[in-house]
């Protein structure tokens, strides 16, 4: 199995990632899945059948030049041999994960269920917050307005980890109310979000949040053992956006030994972590599959695993001679379990803007 060289936001303001240059090209390649997609380490492996299992399409990939980092390519994924736009993913990538085969598994997952996922590195070192911000910005939005046949702008979802997910908030802000993005189906997915700053906008991040469109829904998800990104930082940001409780979910995910097998829920939860494994492809993108499913088709019967309110299909895990690993926790009024002393960058630090919202 591939591993990982470090964890993504340990390395924070020490060292950064190298990413190769490529020969850009805007051709449809085949993209080639890494050895981490084809099994999963533990006992448990993927689902075969309903959410969270695997799609049938083949998985395409453009890449173009990055417009604001030198020497580095956005990624689009999508499904091989479409003749329309389709509903799309912008992903904000962690701190340091500026090489896209941290999360290829992530992106040939939503490539391979009918939809597009656009990946854009941003640099991470001697740069300020806000170019992070506009680099990913305006590589999502050049992606959107050179592939109009590929991406359908009506339809999105943003989703991000740890920086990344602090910075999905603002960037899903900026889309739906400049750009008019996702005016038929928008979703925000946060992953152990880090500071959510505002970016080039008159507004305040609170104003942003009491200002979402209506038909946002979201999903935000903690790691028990994450001790890098305070907890209260996600549970913040669920508290002010103005998202309806029935349109909204919390899911605390937790470890799990099974068969003798560690699943570990800590910072680098998913994907990015050194083990590609179960809690992928059951706390992650079994959720994300509903979701996309739920918004961008219309299917009202997926909202029972994507935002379940703790539904036995949502919070579910899966077993293994016997032994289950431990439920997703969901809930509508998430609560800080550990204090502010357990974690690297915790909410009263003066880096967060919103450290007046920590209490």
């Amino acid at each position: 199995m591939k591993k990982l060289l470090f964890p993504m936001l340990l390395i924070l303001f020490i060292a950064n990632s190298a990413c190769s240059a490529n020969t850009n090209t805007d051709e449809e390649i085949p993209s080639s899945a890494p050895k981490t997609d084809n099994s999963l380490e533990g006992p448990i492996q993927k689902p075969s059948s309903g959410y969270g299992s695997d799609g049938s399409y083949g998985v395409a990939e453009i890449d173009f030049d990055n417009p604001l980092y030198a020497g580095t390519q956005v990624s689009v994924f999508y499904p091989q041999g479409i003749t329309s736009p389709r509903p799309t993913i912008f992903f904000s990538h962690p701190y340091g994960g500026e090489d896209k085969t941290y999360n290829m598994g992530l992106y040939n997952f939503i490539a391979k269920k009918g939809f597009v996922v656009v990946f854009v590195p941003y640099r991470t070192i001697d740069i300020s917050v806000d170019h992070r911000y506009q680099t990913l910005w305006q590589g999502f939005v050049k992606a959107a307005n050179d592939y109009p046949n590929i991406i359908d702008t009506g339809k999105v979802g943003f989703m991000g980890h740890s920086f990344g997910g602090g910075a999905s908030i603002d960037l899903a802000y900026k889309a739906f109310t400049e750009k008019g993005w996702g005016q038929n189906a928008r979703f925000l997915f946060t992953m152990a979000p880090w500071y959510a700053f505002n970016w080039n906008s008159p507004l305040t991040t609170e104003q942003q949040l009491q200002n979402f469109p209506a038909n946002t829904k979201m999903i935000s998800q903690v790691y028990d053992e994450d001790d890098v990104n305070d907890h209260r930082l996600a549970i913040d940001i669920y508290k002010h956006i103005n998202i309806p409780d029935s349109e909204k979910d919390f899911i605390y995910v937790k470890s799990s030994t099974i068969n003798g097998y560690n699943y570990v829920t800590d910072h680098a939860t998913p994907s990015s972590r050194k083990a590609f494994d179960a809690l992928d492809y059951y706390a992650v993108y079994r959720l994300l599959d509903a979701m996309m499913d739920y918004s961008f088709n219309g299917n009202a019967n997926a909202k029972n695993t994507a935002l379940g309110n703790g539904s036995s299909a949502q919070a579910t895990m899966p077993s293994y001679n016997g032994q289950t690993m431990t439920p997703l926790e969901v809930t509508d009024n998430p609560v800080p379990k550990y204090p502010q002393g357990k974690y690297q960058f915790p909410c009263s630090s003066s880096t967060n803007p919103r450290i007046a919202y920590c209490n």
